[in-house]
């Protein structure tokens, strides 16, 4: 696709996210103290996202949200996730879903893919209108086709609505770098893990989540090492475990900042 058709799908996506999700206004919220976590597994159902080495991204993302989920209910935190089995869920839905949680962090768990099957390694994204580097440029597109379809809204087209909704999502860009960087810090730990860095770019699925989100590719399936490794139910266990280490140490940080204080424990060790 040529770059100015691509701008044009990701800023006609980006007006769309800005304006698709409502939130409930009953919703019972605490906003002071740091206790739910919205989980996003990327795509689901026909959108199978990446497959090779005989791994499905949406069956191991899937995966690993759900043993994730379930070291942060240990912990004692409350966990929404956008999709709980094989299916589709559209953007809306996902926007929708992490706002009427009131959630207080958005984290979406993908897995990456690349032609150049040397490429490996964990990486962490937040939002940007711009993508910091072409690699990310190239994720970010790859990852935004599966909403491609969900842009038809008349209101896609009104420039001030992306802007809006810009100046929101930036009250939330400090604490989603801060989150970025205590991931990819994490997941930088688990054995024999390559680190590529945080990095921003325009994921359509961050764009309008009312709180911190980052989205996390967790290794290249396109690689056999890290494919290996992905395939195995301890290495999938230590990344739920690294990712849930972030998060709580996440918490912490924002229950220190507004005064609060809490008890909690960091699965897999400090």
């Amino acid at each position: 696709m040529a770059r100015g058709r691509r701008s044009g799908l990701v800023s006609a996506l980006v007006a769309f996210a800005f304006v698709s999700a409502p939130v409930r206004a009953d919703a019972p919220v605490d906003p002071d103290r740091f206790d739910t976590v919205v989980i996003d597994p990327g795509h689901g159902g026909e959108d199978e996202g990446a497959r090779a080495h005989g791994l499905i991204e949406k069956e191991l993302v899937l995966d690993v949200s759900q043993r994730l989920a379930a070291h942060l209910r240990r912990s004692g935190l409350r966990v929404v996730l956008t999709r709980e089995a094989d299916q589709r869920v559209a953007l809306e839905t996902r926007t929708f879903r992490a706002n009427d949680a009131r959630g207080d962090l958005f984290i979406s768990v993908h897995a990456n893919s690349a032609a150049v099957r040397s490429a490996r390694g964990v990486e962490t994204y937040f939002m940007a209108l711009e993508a910091s580097d072409a690699d990310a440029e190239r994720v970010a597109a790859r990852e935004n086709r599966a909403f491609a379809g969900e842009a038809a809204s008349p209101a896609a087209l009104d420039p001030l609505a992306a802007i809006l909704g810009d100046m929101r999502s930036n009250e939330h860009l400090r604490d989603s770098d801060e989150f970025a960087r205590l991931v990819q810090a994490q997941l930088g730990r688990v054995p024999d893990a390559r680190s590529r860095g945080v990095r921003q770019a325009p994921f359509v699925v961050l764009m309008n989540v009312q709180m911190p989100a980052s989205l996390v590719e967790i290794g290249f399936i396109s690689n056999q090492e890290d494919a290996r490794d992905l395939a195995r139910s301890e290495r999938r266990d230590e990344i739920a475990q690294a990712l849930a280490r972030a998060v709580i140490a996440f918490g912490d940080r924002y229950d220190a900042r507004r005064g609060v204080e809490r008890e909690s424990s960091s699965p897999g060790g400090s």
